[in-house]
């Protein structure tokens, strides 16, 4: 009999449910409560441990889960509220969530997924939080420009600070880079591809660790660049993209972007599809894949980019 674990993550406790022997209960979210949990589902032996990202409060029951070698997957909260409502289930409480968790990776059975290590992680707070700093940096330079002369000393005043904690930031972020030899030697080999600058490599080894391993189509799905139909009967609507890693496909649809005007493989396979009738933003989005198709191959293989290797690149 295959088990499968939904834990409901809050700050002071986790509650679990394991189907489809329904038991359920209760631990508190420490180190005593972690490793407790971890001895009693592993005599389970689940097929599937599942928790929701809960703005980081799954994190260190993750690892905890993870470092006892139980199959673990971290899943999106929209799902599991969107398949909540396709069950019927409006009411909401922390067992009751577990439960949903639960019943959702036995319907779904999605792949466990090996937690980043250490210095994975803490590259990937650093470019989370060097994003961040970006949209704050933007936000305070448009207020700047509405400002009265008085409120613009003002944003003048926390734009220099972020400007500087921008600058730290980037310095971290090349000290980790640069202090890791398969980090260095996988920023140079992406940075080989016309168009992946400094910020893209780095994004994609903080945010994309599985870059390298997974193949198109699954790594496309993880980044949000698959794309999905709507259809009924005779009626065909268009395909949208979205989901995955937005992070990530942002960084890859600027990438896109620089790829198809400047790196002649990408510039011939961008006016092949406009001049299909292709829409521009479809084109773009297309580049962005096939980009990543390339990627995924250069990390895999250890190769860098070569121009004659992929001449005739396809969707």
């Amino acid at each position: 009999m295959e088990r499968f674990v939904g834990i409901d993550v809050s700050k002071a406790c986790l509650d679990v449910h394991v189907v489809p022997d329904g038991e359920a209960f209760q631990v508190e979210r420490n180190a005593a409560g972690i490793e407790q949990l971890a001895r009693r589902l592993g005599a389970l032996s689940p097929r599937l441990i599942a928790l929701e990202a809960t703005g980081g409060f799954e994190t260190v029951v993750a690892a905890g889960l993870a470092a006892a070698g139980l199959p673990l997957v971290v899943v999106n909260p929209a799902q599991v509220r969107a398949f909540a409502q396709a069950l019927g289930r409006r009411a909401k409480t922390d067992p009751i969530d577990a439960q949903v968790i639960a019943r959702f990776a036995e319907a779904t059975q999605p792949e466990p997924r090996a937690l980043p290590d250490a210095q994975t992680q803490l590259l990937a707070d650093l470019v989370t939080r060097r994003r961040q700093i970006v949209e704050m940096l933007t936000a305070e330079r448009n207020r700047e420009k509405r400002a009265t002369r008085k409120m613009a000393k003002s944003c003048q005043r926390v734009i220099k600070a972020l400007e500087r904690a921008l600058a730290d930031i980037n310095d971290e972020i090349d000290d980790s880079v640069r202090g890791s030899p398969v980090w260095r030697e996988k920023e140079q080999l992406l940075q080989s591809v016309p168009g992946i600058g400094p910020v893209v490599s780095r994004t994609l080894l903080a945010e994309l660790p599985e870059l390298g391993t997974l193949d198109r189509r699954r790594l496309a799905a993880l980044c949000g660049l698959a794309p999905w139909t709507r259809q009924s009967g005779q009626w065909r609507g268009k395909s949208f993209i979205g989901g995955g890693r937005s992070s990530v496909r942002a960084a890859l649809f600027m990438a896109a972007m620089t790829a198809a005007r400047r790196n002649p493989v990408f510039v011939a396979f961008y006016q092949r599809l406009v001049a299909r009738g292709k829409a521009k933003i479809a084109a773009i989005v297309a580049v962005a894949r096939k980009l990543l198709v390339v990627l995924n191959a250069v990390i895999r293989t250890g190769t860098p980019w070569q121009e004659d290797k992929h001449v005739q690149p396809s969707i």
